[in-house]
């Protein structure tokens, strides 16, 4: 059997104090970010956590609803960020999701807003929560915190490579490769990616699906930068950013024949962005989105998109994160789920439907 390592060993190893290493393994702050991710990904590869199991559920409350203790707690993690909150089209359906299930198990819920705080316990009461479902990105720092109160947790649409947990996606990859495939077949040859690789990792793999179907087809792959590196917290200032942008391309004679966006929020500021420079969509090019938000039926053209089922995603995260309760030593999962037909709109040439 392998020695247990130490804190005294993870300080060795990246140069640090062993005080250091104790509060960035708590989850506390007072360590800078960049140490702590050192700290982290050093106690990893050393196997600290390996040896750092979750307390089994036979301490916990049943999480049968013919049980006695069907009333229990499960807390809703959502970030700080706007657009990101429980009124969101896309994050408030899959807590809506959440519900539905904990509903259907006679669970209670309690949604918390992250905020950076010394020590999580001080806003929960560890005792009376069966589990956390995190939604979207939560700080490593926060994630360590729920993992030192032994606490079961499912995340949603995030994964942290330096925490293992069990995690739910759409099938991003796979979704944009169809999405990129059906633009091709319609004769696209000239297409640009639009959204910030580095918001999320839905955002990355939808990304990686867009790309590599371009290169398994051999077509020309010519990527504006801008377009990648978006910044913004809302669609005023996205569209701001896209009309720069979309202006520059058109002066160079750059502009793609279609543009497929990583989700609907940023097709729709990329199609207002091309009417401000008189370019007709879908006449003159085409926009495709991602995550069929409401706004996606209602806008002006309809918007081609891929229908994500925002529902079953929390629903499937609740049935998730009951199994692992009552499985804590079972390995870590990574479920994707797939895509479905979203809203059908005409393409550029106004013959072909988008169809998935």
């Amino acid at each position: 059997m392998s020695k247990k390592v130490t804190m005294q060993q993870i300080a060795d190893h990246v140069g640090v104090s062993k005080f250091a290493v104790s509060k960035a393994l708590a989850g506390k702050s007072g360590v800078s970010a960049e140490t702590r991710e050192k700290i982290i990904s050093s106690a990893t590869q050393l196997g600290y956590f390996a040896g750092k199991r979750i307390k089994s559920s036979a301490s916990r409350p049943s999480a049968d609803p013919t049980g006695s203790a069907q009333r229990d707690t499960i807390i809703v993690l959502i970030p700080n960020i706007r657009e990101q909150n429980r009124h969101s089209f896309y994050w408030g359906r899959i807590i809506d999701g959440i519900t539905t299930g904990l509903e259907q198990h006679r669970l209670g819920m309690m949604i918390v807003t992250e905020h950076i705080t010394d020590n999580f316990i001080k806003l929960i009461n560890p005792d009376g929560v069966l589990g956390i479902v995190c939604v979207g990105h939560i700080s490593n720092q926060l994630l360590l915190e729920i993992r030192n109160l032994s606490i079961p947790f499912v995340m949603v649409d995030h994964e942290d490579p330096l925490i293992p947990s069990d995690a739910l996606f759409m099938n991003n990859y796979e979704c944009m490769r169809r999405v990129t495939n059906y633009l091709l077949g319609s004769g696209h040859r000239k297409l640009q990616f639009v959204g910030n690789t580095r918001y999320s990792r839905s955002f990355y793999d939808r990304w990686l699906g867009y790309r590599s179907l371009l290169e398994e087809q051999e077509v020309p792959f010519e990527q504006e930068p801008g377009l990648v590196s978006l910044e913004g917290e809302n669609r005023s200032e996205h569209t701001e950013a896209l009309t720069e942008v979309i202006g520059d391309m058109k002066a160079r004679e750059k502009l793609p024949t279609a543009f497929v966006c990583a989700n609907d929020s940023l097709a729709l500021c990329v199609v207002t962005a091309l009417m401000k420079h008189g370019i007709r969509v879908p006449e003159d090019i085409s926009v495709t989105g991602f995550d069929n938000i409401d706004d996606a039926a209602l806008s002006t053209p309809t918007l081609s998109t891929v229908n994500v089922n925002k529902e079953a995603l929390g629903q499937r995260a609740v049935e998730t994160l009951l199994w692992r309760i009552n499985h804590p030593e079972s390995p870590k999962e990574r479920i994707l789920l797939s895509g479905g037909s979203g809203v059908q709109a005409v393409d550029r040439a106004g013959e072909r439907r988008l169809s998935m």
